[in-house]
C-alpha cells in the first residue's frame, strides 16, 4: 500500500488545504472534505448572497467542527467582498495611514473582524505591510497605508490588534513586500530589485512590527527577490526563512496559488509542493470563480483542489515531501485555529460587558472626510455632473464594482467611461477637445482617477482642462507620488481631491466636499473617536 493511501496521511494533506467553493451554500463536497480534516474555505464575493444566505453559509461551515478556518480578503477601502457589490462602507489603508489614529485604525480592524464572523469567517486577510513606495504599482497603492516604513509598520501592528480585539485572526501581507512592483502578481511575475539593505530598511520593517504585535498569521508575495534566488517568495526557502528569523513561528499562508504568476509557471499543483517544501503552512489555493482564459467551468472548484491534493499525494509518495513537514505545517494551522477561536471567545465576553469596540457609520465618514486633500480651490459642483471615469479596470484582488464610486460623484449624471488601458484615452481625450460630452450649461465635470502617473490618464486631465477648466480631478489612487498634470502644459491647473479610496464611504465624503467648494485645511495628525466611535 502506498503512504498516500493511508487515511492519516491523507487528513495531513487535507489540514493543508484552503480551496475556494461556488455558490452561495456549502457544497456537498466541501461538507465531506471538511468531515475529513479539510482546513477550511475562503469565502470571496461571490459566495456571499442576501442576508439570509449569508447567515446559512455561517451556520453550516461552523455546523461540524469549531476549528475550521474560514478566510476572507476584507481590507476596507478598495478591498472588500462583503460589500462587492456597492463598494465599501470602511475606511481603508491609506485613508488611515493619511488620518494618522492608531486608536482609529484598532477601532476600524475590530469592525472588520466582527463583520466577517458575521459571515462566518475567523481570519481576515490583512493587513497589507506592504510600503507602496513605487506610485505605478498596480496592485497594492492604496491598500497601503502610506509610502513610510515608520507609518505603515505602525497601522499594520494597531490593525492586527484591532482584528484580535474585534473576535478573529489577522493575517499580514504580502511577505516580504509588494510595494515596489510595477506587475500585477495576479497576471505576471514582479521582481523586488533593490538592495538587500533597502529592502531591509524599508519593507521588512512593517512585519516585524506585525509580528511584535502578535500577528498568528503571515500572507507570502508571488515575486522574486534576485538575491534570495530566482524562487518567487511563496516558493523560496530563502524567503520564508528570512521570515521565521525575525521570531515568526506563526501560519505561513501562501497567497492564491491559482494566480498567473505560479498557475502559468510551475502550475497551481507543482507550486503547492514547492511551497509546502518551502515551509509554508497553509496553501490557499484562490478563487474558482476567476475567468482565467473564459467562465469558469461549473466543476473548477473541485478540479483545483484534486490537483494539489493529488500533487502533494504523489509528492509524499515519491518520498519528496516528508510526513514531518506536513505534521509541522498541521501544527502550525491547528494553532491559528485556536488563535481564531480565543479572539472570538474574547470578543464575546467584551460584547457581553459592553466593552467592544465599534465603529459606527458616523465615525468612519469622519474618517473618510479627515482622509482628504485638495490641491487647489475647487468650484462648487452641487448638482448632477458629467463623471469621465478613466480609471484601470478593476484587479482580480479588489473585486468590486468600478460603477459604485462614479454613481455617488456623479449624483444622478451621467458617466462616461472609458478603459486608458485599451485606446490610450484617444477616443475621449478627443471627444472632450471638441466638447463632445453629455454636458448642459452649469453642469460641473468630474475628471475620476486611479493613478495620475499614468500617462493616459495625465493627458486626459490636461485635454479636459483646455475646454472646462472649471472641471474637478477626484483621485481614488495612491497620492503619494503623484505629478502635478499641469506642469509643462499650456492648460491651467485642475484641482485635485485625493481620496485615498475606490470605495462607496470616499465617494460620499468626495461629493460632500465637492458640493461644498471648499478647500479645507489639511486634518491634525488624529482624528479621535471617543465621541463619535458609535455613531
Amino acid at each position: 500500500m502506498t503512504r498516500s493511501a493511508d487515511p492519516a496521511v491523507r487528513a495531513l494533506v487535507d489540514g493543508v488545504l484552503w480551496p475556494g467553493f461556488l455558490g452561495t451554500a456549502v457544497p456537498d463536497w466541501l461538507r465531506r472534505d471538511l468531515d475529513g480534516g479539510l482546513a477550511g474555505a475562503v469565502l470571496f464575493a461571490h459566495n456571499l448572497g442576501g442576508d439570509d444566505e449569508r447567515a446559512a453559509l455561517a451556520h453550516d461551515l461552523h455546523d461540524r467542527r469549531d476549528d475550521v478556518l474560514v478566510g476572507v480578503d476584507e481590507e476596507g477601502g478598495n478591498v472588500t467582498r462583503l460589500e462587492s457589490a456597492s463598494g465599501s462602507t470602511l475606511p481603508g489603508a491609506a485613508q488611515l495611514g493619511r488620518v494618522d489614529d492608531l486608536a482609529a485604525t484598532e477601532t476600524v480592524g475590530a469592525e472588520l473582524a466582527r463583520r466577517v464572523a458575521a459571515v462566518g469567517a475567523n481570519v481576515v486577510l490583512a493587513p497589507d505591510a506592504d510600503v507602496n513606495v513605487d506610485p505605478r504599482n498596480p496592485v497594492i497603492g492604496v491598500r497601503s497605508f502610506g509610502d513610510d516604513a515608520a507609518l505603515v509598520s505602525r497601522h499594520a501592528a494597531a490593525l492586527v490588534r484591532g482584528i484580535r480585539s474585534g473576535g478573529a485572526a489577522a493575517c499580514a501581507k504580502h511577505w516580504p513586500g509588494h510595494g515596489d512592483t510595477h506587475v500585477d502578481s495576479h497576471h505576471g511575475l514582479p521582481v523586488l530589485g533593490m538592495p538587500e539593505r533597502e529592502l531591509e530598511r524599508i519593507h521588512l520593517e512593517a512585519f516585524r512590527a506585525a509580528i511584535a504585535a502578535g500577528v498568528p498569521a503571515v500572507m507570502t508575495a508571488h515575486l522574486v527577490v534576485p538575491s534570495w534566488g530566482a524562487e518567487p517568495a511563496t516558493m523560496n526557502p530563502v524567503a520564508l526563512g528570512r521570515l521565521r528569523g525575525l521570531g515568526f513561528d506563526g501560519a505561513v499562508i501562501t497567497d492564491a496559488l491559482d494566480m498567473a504568476a505560479i498557475r502559468e509557471t510551475v502550475g497551481t499543483g507543482v507550486g503547492a509542493v514547492r511551497a509546502l517544501l518551502a515551509g509554508a503552512d497553509l496553501l490557499c489555493l484562490g478563487n474558482p470563480a476567476n475567468p482565467w482564459g473564459g467562465a469558469p467551468a461549473p466543476d473548477a472548484d473541485v478540479a483545483v483542489l484534486a490537483e494539489v491534493r493529488r500533487a502533494l499525494l504523489d509528492a509524499v509518495d515519491d518520498g519528496s515531501v516528508p510526513v514531518a513537514r506536513l505534521e509541522e505545517a498541521g501544527r502550525r494551522v491547528r494553532a491559528l485555529a485556536d488563535h481564531a477561536r480565543a479572539a472570538a471567545d474574547a470578543a464575546s465576553v467584551a460584547a457581553a460587558a459592553g466593552r467592544a469596540p465599534r465603529l459606527g457609520p458616523g465615525a468612519a465618514l469622519e474618517l473618510a472626510r479627515a482622509a482628504i486633500d485638495v490641491t487647489r480651490p475647487v468650484p462648487p459642483v452641487d448638482g448632477p455632473a458629467v463623471v469621465l471615469d478613466v480609471r484601470r479596470r478593476a484587479t482580480l484582488a479588489v473585486d468590486a464594482s468600478l460603477d459604485a464610486v462614479a454613481s455617488v460623484l456623479a449624483a444622478g449624471g451621467p458617466v462616461r467611461r472609458v478603459d486608458p488601458a485599451e485606446d490610450r484615452g484617444r477616443a475621449l481625450v478627443a471627444a472632450v477637445e471638441a466638447a463632445d460630452h453629455p454636458t448642459a450649461d452649469g453642469c460641473g465635470v468630474v475628471v475620476l482617477v486611479d493613478r495620475l502617473a499614468d500617462p493616459p490618464q495625465a493627458a486626459l486631465v490636461v485635454a479636459v482642462a483646455r475646454v472646462r477648466p472649471d472641471a474637478v480631478v477626484v483621485n481614488v489612487g495612491a497620492a503619494d507620488g503623484a505629478p502635478d498634470i499641469a506642469a509643462g502644459t499650456d492648460a491651467p491647473a485642475l484641482p485635485v481631491v485625493h481620496a485615498r479610496a475606490a470605495s462607496r464611504l470616499a465617494a460620499i465624503a468626495v461629493r460632500e466636499r465637492l458640493e461644498a467648494g471648499t478647500t479645507p485645511a489639511k486634518p491634525a495628525a488624529g482624528v479621535p473617536l471617543a465621541s463619535g466611535a458609535g455613531r
